[in-house]
């Protein structure tokens, strides 16, 4: 019986940022899938099916918590689990990202690793 590995959507407008996000959860054998801003993970998000997103917040387009809250509010995507990865430190982006359900709240710099633990706990159904 061979299991899928589970998908993530990287949704960044920075193309260095996305391809160390894309190689390292690549390497723990993550089955990743790219969006180059907002706009592109709508129109993308119900063919690739992902469990995870990994969303910037400031994009061109459509920004993060516009796709955050499309996914939220959309009972086809409501249960993908969403991590915003972002610049955003203040206190009310954090809080701004639990109004609209976003599931962990990751500021840039980031360490890979603590992301790839993020994203293990959560397709695994672990609270983080």
């Amino acid at each position: 019986m061979h299991l899928e590995p589970p998908r993530v959507l990287v949704v960044d407008d920075d193309p260095t940022l996305r391809q160390l996000v894309v190689v390292n959860l690549e390497l723990e054998g993550f089955e990743v899938h790219e969006a180059v801003d907002g706009q592109d993970c709508l129109e993308r998000i119900h063919e690739i099916a992902p469990a995870v997103v990994t969303l910037d917040i400031m994009m061109p387009r459509v920004d993060g918590w516009e796709v955050a809250s499309r996914l939220r509010g959309d009972p086809a995507t409501a249960d993908i689990k969403l991590i915003v990865l972002t610049a955003a430190t203040r206190e009310a982006d954090v809080r701004r990202g639990a109004r609209v359900g976003v599931d962990y709240y990751l500021t840039k710099p980031f360490d890979p690793d603590d992301l790839i633990g993020v994203v293990q706990r959560l397709v695994s159904g672990q609270r983080v």
